[in-house]
């Protein structure tokens, strides 16, 4: 038989639980491994899925702030970057 006092502290203990792992998985968001096939390009990712560091408002994969930040980064097939088309305007090889 649970009692009254059972319940609250279970679900206190599963909330408590859950934000630890979700403050360790953002505490260890790092940068995506090297991808020597493909190039790192500018201005093309979309909020929250860049691949890391680039500058002021970012600071490792996943923390753009926009669309197209354009010192946010994502890897692309080599060779394609600049002729990426956004509403923003081309990806660059270089942060804006």
């Amino acid at each position: 038989m649970i009692n009254k006092t059972q319940i609250p502290a279970a679900t206190l203990a599963a909330a408590f639980a859950s934000a630890l792992t979700l403050l360790a998985s953002s505490a260890s968001a790092g940068p995506v491994p090297p991808q020597p096939n493909k190039d790192k390009c500018y201005g093309v990712a979309l909020k929250g899925q860049n691949d890391c560091k680039a500058g002021a408002g970012t600071t490792c994969a996943g923390t753009s702030k926009v669309d197209y930040q354009p010192n946010s980064w994502k890897y692309v097939a080599k060779g394609t970057c600049e002729s990426i088309g956004t509403p923003e305007g081309h990806g660059t090889l270089t942060a804006q």
